[in-house]
């Protein structure tokens, strides 16, 4: 955090505020004098600091955000053109917002929704206080859309977005003071059978090609059609006997594939 420090070394001739001013950027930005650049930066952090608390919205820590104004404070020292009309505080003030709002834009989500989004749902949040400070209640979706001129399903898009600012854990219980309350771990997600239904499916492939076209044939249509055995004699051209016979046969076969298998 910048410190307030003192330049003993630097005397400001006799001279009001506003010529004192520029004279002390004169000395910074043409001779890169580092007490003058102290002197704008005690003179004008009070501000920084002015800017940062209108931001604080208890999720970002009021030093972090002192931080990042302080920053902004210092770019406007280097960009300043004092020979301008323009009272560097009017200068400054963008650029130390401008500061804040990349920061909250860039650095405090976890999963950053579009730009748009990003930005509506900061406004959203600027705008909820003055609307509960006039109403006396939290205000609903239609107050803030009057309040910022936007549709309430621009409103409601905004504050899904701002739900992706902060990742929660899976093991965080979802019913706080509960013992017994599940985690959400325990709440998404399943058990894909798929997964296990294609390793049955190459499993079965690879077992089968023990056996011959026409054995396989048969256990297809008794297996997977549920074809009765007089239906596959007759499909296949057999007695039902020859049927019976060689689907036991082959799924004794099967069997000892499978069993040769689990043991290498």
């Amino acid at each position: 955090m910048l410190r307030t420090v003192t330049a003993p070394t630097l005397t400001a001739p006799a001279m009001t505020d506003r010529a004192e001013e520029r004279w002390l950027f004169a000395r910074y930005q043409r001779h890169g004098d580092r007490a003058a650049q102290e002197a704008l930066v005690n003179r004008f952090l009070p501000l920084a600091r002015q800017l940062a608390r209108r931001y604080a919205n208890g999720i970002e820590p009021l030093d972090d955000l002192v931080q990042v104004a302080s920053l902004g404070l210092l770019k406007a020292i280097d960009r300043f053109d004092p020979t301008r009309s323009t009272a560097f505080s009017s200068f400054a003030v963008p650029t130390i917002l401008g500061e804040l709002k990349r920061h909250f834009r860039d650095a405090t989500w976890t999963v950053r929704p579009p730009r748009r989004l990003l930005e509506l749902s900061l406004s959203v949040e600027r705008a909820s206080e003055p609307v509960r400070a006039v109403t006396g209640r939290a205000p609903s979706v239609a107050d803030i859309a009057a309040q910022l001129g936007r549709s309430p399903a621009e409103v409601e898009e905004a504050l899904q977005a701002a739900e992706a600012r902060t990742a929660h854990s899976l093991d965080e219980p979802v019913a706080e003071g509960e013992p017994e309350s599940r985690v959400p771990a325990q709440l998404i997600g399943c058990i894909d059978p798929g997964y296990e239904r294609a390793d049955a499916r190459v499993m079965l492939q690879r077992l089968t090609s023990v056996l011959d076209d026409r054995a396989r044939e048969m256990l297809r249509l008794r297996f997977e059609e549920d074809a009765r055995q007089s239906d596959i004699a007759e499909r296949v051209g057999c007695s039902t006997v020859h049927v019976s016979r060689t689907i036991r046969a082959s799924l004794e076969r099967l069997e000892a594939a499978s069993a040769i298998g689990r043991a290498a």
